[in-house]
């Protein structure tokens, strides 16, 4: 019965000593619920209980609760070493998730009659759903996965793991059963995409299947505990109407984006971690003409293009020996050569932005990407700082005249206090002013108050300037009536 994924025993020549029987772990792990006994055992009188006794008898429930999810702990660990003993793992790679399911029920309840533990119907699911994660997915991670309300999974070693939700962090009460259960679920996880983490090699980058974001660090880099980021990947793609109704920006602003990124103009978005810049670079993709060639360069693909002529690049780390790495530079220098309309790269962070910057002043006009910076002003100094990182020898003049020249439109992403997404300010580039760059901010977001649930309170409004490009909204068609940019009046 239900030998399908099991492995097959051993002949009787080679066979070794059967192992010892399960009723001694019984002794090691109580019944959850054991039965009645028919008299009251005899036991010793316990002490008078100490003064406050009314708190201690309130904290009694909480102690039985934390003792059972550590005996169900300690069952669960027994039972997925009986799973291991009993499976057949490379027969189980292609197995129907009904058939395995079905498989790990019937040894887990042999296991458990074994053993002589009773579980009640809703305990005997969750132990099952809990085993079939360990043996297909990523464990104690899996359900926190699976719930599309949860934006990032943080693990601060195997007994504390945080998830963010609507902006905001909060502790769960999932653990993993030690630091070893953790390396294993990191090792799995690394494995399947061919890369290691080990003492030699503490910290790693990787893609989940569904191409969610990974990056893992292990002691002794992590010290008190394995770390673990994951940046979920959003299955529906977020479009402008989207961001409309979530109050990202305005219907106002939405019209002058379709304008500006329409109108080929060189577009950065600009924001802190977790702002809500890859969302905002993919909604604006949503306004390129399906006729244009577009190719992405990414470190971790994560943009979701919907045109049909799309190219996507992705970057590559060095392997164990320290070689075989492909830069974004690497792969932006070839897109160059792949007649490219646009070229969108995911974040600038290093020496590919003086690639960047020569690309969007020669022929690729309406290229985008992100980058790091707290506004605007901050932006346009991360591009002459980086600049000045990637070993290029230029005075500053020229620097800021090719940035002035390259960069049309700064699109500021941020998320508030209280958690919200928030498009804070449009800026163009309108030239230089002897040795600045000048700009003017055309949208920006007014904070008013806040409320006595710390909600931010505030409104959009157009600061009353012209754009610097009407000209060109004209010539491509693109009337912006002038309301547009008049200041909101509240």
């Amino acid at each position: 019965m239900f030998s399908r994924y099991r492995k097959q025993p051993a002949s009787p020549v080679d066979a070794s000593p059967a192992p010892p029987p399960l009723n001694k772990v019984s002794k090691k792990i109580a019944a959850i619920d054991p039965p009645k006994p028919a008299h009251r055992p005899k036991v010793d009188k316990a002490p008078p209980p100490p003064r406050g006794g009314s708190a201690a008898a309130r904290a009694t429930p909480a102690d039985k609760e934390r003792k059972r999810k550590e005996r169900l702990s300690e069952i669960k660990v027994q039972l997925h070493k009986e799973l291991l003993d009993n499976l057949n793992l490379s027969a189980i790679e292609n197995a129907a998730e009904s058939d395995l399911k079905t498989e790990i029920t019937a040894i887990a309840s042999e296991a458990l009659n074994e053993m002589g533990v009773v579980l009640n119907r809703d305990e005997r699911q969750a132990l099952n759903q809990d085993l079939f994660d360990e043996v297909k997915g990523l464990g104690p991670l899996e359900p926190l996965l699976k719930d599309d309300n949860v934006n990032d999974i943080l693990v601060n070693g195997p007994q504390q793991i945080f998830v963010e939700r609507d902006g905001k962090l909060t502790l769960t009460d999932i653990t993993f059963k030690d630091e070893r259960h953790l390396l294993r679920i990191i090792d799995k996880i690394v494995s399947a995409v061919g890369r290691r983490v080990d003492e030699s090699n503490p910290y790693v980058d990787a893609r989940l299947s569904d191409g969610s974001r990974f990056n893992a660090m292990v002691p002794p880099i992590a010290v008190d505990g394995s770390l673990v980021s994951i940046r979920k990947f959003k299955k529906e793609k977020l479009g402008i109407n989207d961001l409309v109704k979530f109050g990202a920006f305005t219907e106002e602003m939405a019209l002058y984006l379709e304008a500006a990124v329409s109108t080929r103009l060189n577009v950065i978005v600009s924001g802190g971690t977790g702002s809500g810049k890859t969302t905002t670079l993919n909604a604006l993709s949503s306004f390129i003409d399906n006729s244009e060639r577009i190719l992405t360069i990414e470190d971790t693909a994560e943009l979701q293009l919907q045109q049909t002529h799309v190219g996507r690049m992705e970057s590559r780390p060095a392997n164990v020996e320290g070689k075989g790495a492909v830069t974004q530079r690497d792969c932006l220098r070839n897109a160059l050569r792949m007649r490219p309309d646009r070229i969108i790269v995911g974040e600038t962070r290093g020496e590919e932005v003086i690639d960047m910057l020569q690309a969007m002043n020669t022929g690729h006009d309406g290229s985008m990407t992100t980058i790091h910076a707290n506004s605007a002003r901050d932006a346009v100094s991360r591009l002459e700082n980086m600049i000045a990182m990637a070993g290029i020898e230029m005075p500053l003049k020229a620097v800021r005249a090719q940035i002035a020249s390259a960069v049309h439109l700064i699109v500021q992403a941020s998320r508030l206090q209280d958690g919200s997404r928030r498009m804070v300010s449009i800026t163009e580039v309108t030239g230089m002013e002897g040795e600045v760059i000048s700009m003017q901010e055309v949208f920006r977001y007014q904070r008013v108050g806040l409320t006595p649930e710390n909600k931010i309170v505030g409104h959009f409004t157009a600061t009353g300037v012209r754009s610097h490009f009407s000209e060109r909204f004209k010539m491509w068609g693109y009337n912006l009536p002038a309301e547009l940019f008049e200041p909101f009046q509240p």
